[in-house]
């Protein structure tokens, strides 16, 4: 990841989260005493850092092991996207693996070309480079489309508008035709199984996007007892080596690859949260007809251009 232009308090905080020190070890770090860190983290956007702390933090953030960079690049991800912070989204114009799609102005993260591991016997399959949705889309998201497109709504909204609490949650209730039109008016596509695996999984084969520990903590499943949808940026510890979210548990997500040809049933992905842990693999095969909709249903968008 690129260096950071001009480091505030706030990113500084960021980063130290991404690495997951103390405020004693990470001051130690940066060489300077460690009273300075609260201070930074207190005064947030307001304060902006020496030219030597800068250049420590720069330093620090280039030489930091890529998980590390991948977290914090992730936490600035959440961040533009809750906020629309103009300073997260300077921060993350830095770094070539992020950007914002000009539709519906939703993060997306590259996942590089190359082979990785597929399917619980881990083959070795080959894959062009595409650019994915950090987050599930959102009901603020389909929103958006709706009143583009004069789309029908999803069931669950009163009067046909989003409700407020559930604006930063996974749309739910859409068959795939809702799926694909939305991929379509925001000139994105929905994934196949193999890419949505791709980059819940990493080029590695994790078992499960944050590793090979079976936790059912880091998603919104059926054992965490919730029985309903969470908002996507809540399960920051169980995001995947590319940085996305909710790719274990809160809503099962609609892929574009059928399961057979002709056959109608179309490719679900991650589980959701009205499923068993034991179901949430990333490499787990499930499908559905088109026309099926459901409270613990939703989608995310990818772009190959």
């Amino acid at each position: 990841m690129a260096g950071v232009t001009m480091w505030t308090g706030r990113e500084a905080g960021l980063l130290r989260k991404a690495m997951r020190k103390t405020g004693k070890t990470f001051a130690e770090l940066v060489g300077v005493n460690p009273r300075q860190i609260p201070r930074w983290e207190s005064r947030g956007e307001t304060i902006e850092l020496e030219l030597d702390n800068q250049a420590a933090l720069d330093t620090l953030l280039a030489q930091a092991d890529p998980l590390v960079q991948q977290r914090f690049a992730a936490l600035l991800t959440e961040r533009a996207a809750a906020e629309h912070d103009e300073r997260a989204e300077e921060l993350l114009r830095n770094d070539p693996h992020t950007r914002r799609h000009p539709v519906d102005g939703k993060v997306m993260t590259l996942v590089e070309e190359g082979i990785y591991l597929s399917g619980s016997d881990n083959r070795s399959v080959w894959l062009d480079s595409f650019m994915i949705d950090v987050y599930p889309t959102t009901n603020e998201d389909y929103a958006k489309f709706v009143l583009a497109t004069g789309h029908q709504p999803p069931q669950h909204w009163p009067g046909g508008s989003c409700p407020v609490p559930l604006a930063t949650h996974p749309v739910v209730w859409v068959t795939w035709h809702d799926a694909t039109a939305y991929a379509r008016w925001a000139g994105k596509a929905l994934p196949t199984a193999r890419q949505w695996e791709k980059a819940a999984r990493g080029p590695r084969g994790r078992i499960y996007p944050w590793g090979n520990e079976p936790t059912a903590a880091k998603a919104n499943v059926a054992e965490a007892g919730i029985d309903a949808t969470t908002p996507v940026s809540r399960y920051q510890s169980g995001v995947s080596p590319y940085g996305v979210f909710d790719m274990c548990g809160n809503v099962w997500e609609w892929c574009s690859t059928e399961e057979r040809s002709g056959s109608g049933r179309f490719g679900l992905k991650g589980s959701a949260f009205t499923s068993p842990f034991e179901r949430a693999t990333p490499s787990q095969q499930n499908a559905a007809n088109a026309t099926m909709k459901d409270n613990d249903t939703g989608f995310r968008c990818i772009s190959v251009s």
